[in-house]
């Protein structure tokens, strides 16, 4: 099997570009159908407009996607937006452009759609057969998003270079559908040491209200690092254990990454990682505030028999575990997921 790397066409990151997307989206076609929400609007459709003046594009603001005449999608807003603007430009044959408005996980980047139930239960991943033509990121528009989102994020980013090395060493297929390449797994572990070096000082400069460096650096490797280290470095345990949570109701509460935070320290339990890769991820999550015990998740009672369920999904042949470096089973998850919650609570001191 070939090694592979796949990527958007175009990577854009800085302050102000937002108001410069009708030079990059006049290229790919002349009806540009926005699909964002009512509260996104209020926010930048005004940066939107302006930038389209004067180019003759007639602009189609929608919430809900109407899949019919030949378009050019553009998602503005968080994931569930690129979700489905990457799936209507799917099925429509579109062009699609992402402007994520918050760095709260890897999606912008990918060829991936995410498909939960009504009820929030993960269900299915949509592979689709190509990346966004343009992720336009415009940082200080996501620096003005509640901190919390941000650190969302890093906890997704924290998985990537985990999950990469236990797909190269069980020689797994990645996300992209062939084996690791080095620039994967580099992309993947600069990830990690962007997070470890950057991530406090960004969590506080957003939380102060301004753009820095670190800021910059964070929202780089939440968005395309970990966007293209996962997808072309693949998916283990850490995305399996998410999966499973979301059959309890009392991580229902929260973002996609800080439950993914605490499925990568699952993850590193199970592998019996060292004491002090333990420790440096389980400090780097207390820093910046993601979960690191059952009661972080919402789940201040645990029980055995909804572990068990969530253990069991996480474990199913159509999820991502089996791509772990050794044998996975509910039970081995189960306690891997007390041990996570044990190790927590010790730095904490509970």
């Amino acid at each position: 099997m070939a090694n592979i790397i796949i990527s958007p066409s175009k990577y854009v990151q800085g302050k102000g570009e937002l108001a410069n997307i009708a030079q990059y989206a006049t290229k790919l076609g002349k009806k540009p159908f926005i699909l964002i929400s009512e509260g996104g609007k209020k926010r930048v459709g005004g940066i939107i407009e302006d930038s389209f003046k004067d180019t003759g594009c007639e602009l189609v603001f929608v919430e809900e996607p109407v899949v019919g005449a030949k378009i050019k999608v553009i998602g503005v807003g968080g994931g569930k937006i690129f979700d489905t603007a990457k799936a209507v430009a799917y099925y429509v044959e579109s062009p699609v452009i992402v402007c994520p408005t918050i760095a709260a996980t890897d999606a912008p980047c990918s060829a991936l759609t995410v498909v939960y139930t009504d009820d929030g239960v993960f269900e299915e991943y949509l592979w689709l057969p190509a990346n966004p033509n343009l992720v336009l990121v415009d940082t200080d528009i996501i620096a003005k998003a509640p901190a919390r989102l941000l650190v969302s994020g890093m906890g997704d980013a924290l998985a990537t270079y985990f999950e990469a090395k236990a797909c190269q060493a069980s020689n797994a297929t990645s996300c992209a559908g062939g084996h690791i390449t080095i620039a994967a797994i580099t992309l993947a572990k600069v990830c990690y040491q962007t997070l470890i070096e950057e991530g406090v000082k960004a969590k506080l400069a957003v939380e102060a209200g301004v753009c820095t460096t670190a800021v910059e650096k964070v929202i780089e490797a939440n968005t395309l690092l970990s966007g293209m280290g996962f997808e072309s470095g693949g998916l283990a345990g850490a995305h399996a254990i998410h999966n499973g949570l979301t059959c309890i109701k009392d991580c229902h509460h929260l973002y996609h990454g800080e439950k993914v935070a605490f499925g990568t320290l699952t993850q590193l339990v199970l592998e019996n990682a060292d004491e002090d890769l333990l420790d440096e991820v389980i400090t780097f999550c207390m820093d910046v505030g993601l979960p690191t015990t059952f009661a972080d998740l919402g789940i201040e009672h645990p029980d055995k028999d909804a572990l068990m369920e969530a253990a069991t999904l996480a474990a199913s042949p159509d999820d991502t575990l089996g791509n772990e470096p050794l044998e996975v089973t509910p039970d081995k998850v189960y306690a891997a997921m007390v041990g996570a919650d044990a190790l927590g609570r010790y730095y904490k001191g509970l």
